[in-house]
């Protein structure tokens, strides 16, 4: 806070305003115009662009222009259109409903694991009723790692094998573990229709992310996927781990649903002083 020339009206020291640098954006705008339409527009922003140059150089060297801006005094009253204030009764049976919901890390390994079980059971029943073999639907996943495996015949993929079994079973539990956390991370953002989302949504939506690049990471996954079969072993894995997850998280209030998506996201930190403000 300044005061101009000795006086007692209080003021702030701002930049004069300036309308060079619109000035000097238009400029550049029509000189990009012109060169889809005509060099006389590009010419003419040109110029415009140059003259604003020097102005708002002018305005900034040798010193920058500023000026006092006046600040008054005002008194602004808060008005509320409500006129009573709703008490809750408090007695021996009454419960404060607090808004705190917390996922622990281990909830969504947990539920990684628990659906990356049920998961197989589709995968199995359809390598059996396809292919007679429930060694296939592993195998193929496991074809992804393994460059020499990319022209072997189904009968191949209908057998057992110790490198395909272990290669599967690794990519299996890491993806699990790994969507399983995520999980734990997402239903708090999304707390209002847990088995929606957690069963239906996320399963189609990473589904269609996946067909979208499969082809590049990998080819031969792409060409004998069956995704009739895939998408309901997504479904069952959302549908358990979902579950599982929500099966260890504290009981969501109305509160909690009710608190903005940036809060439940742990992106602001509102969400805290909320809780303590409602526990005094």
């Amino acid at each position: 806070m300044q005061t101009e020339h000795g006086s007692d009206q209080p003021g702030v020291h701002m930049p004069t305003p300036t309308a060079w640098p619109m000035a000097l954006a238009l400029g550049v705008t029509l000189i990009v115009t012109g060169m889809v339409t005509s060099a006389a527009v590009s010419v003419l922003g040109a110029l415009l662009a140059l003259i604003s140059s020097i102005g708002w150089f002018r305005a900034v060297l040798p010193h920058e222009a500023h000026e006092i801006i006046p600040v008054r005094d005002e008194a602004i009253p808060f008005i509320s259109a409500r006129t009573s204030i709703e008490r809750i009764p408090i007695g021996p049976m009454h419960r404060k409903v607090i808004p705190v919901e917390r996922f622990q890390f281990t909830t969504g390994l947990k539920g990684g694991v628990a659906g990356g079980l049920a998961m197989i059971v589709p995968a199995t029943v359809f390598s059996l009723l396809k292919y007679h073999s429930i060694w296939y639907a592993m195998n193929l996943m496991a074809a992804g790692g393994f460059v020499s495996w990319a022209n072997e015949s189904d009968a191949f993929l209908a057998q057992f094998h110790m490198q395909g079994f272990l290669a599967a079973l690794a990519i299996h539990t890491i993806t699990s573990l790994l969507v399983g956390l995520l999980y734990g991370a997402m239903l708090p953002m999304f707390p209002r229709w847990p088995i929606l989302t957690a069963g239906f949504v996320a399963p189609l939506l990473w589904t269609g992310l996946l067909a979208s690049f499969l082809n590049i990471v990998s080819p031969i996954l792409n060409e004998r996927i069956d995704w009739y079969w895939f998408v309901p072993s997504q479904i069952a894995f959302g549908l358990v781990t979902g579950f599982v997850v929500n099966l260890h998280a504290k009981v969501r209030t109305p509160q909690f649903q009710a608190l903005p998506f940036a809060v439940r996201a742990g992106i602001e930190g509102g969400f805290d002083d909320q809780t303590t403000d409602g526990q005094k």
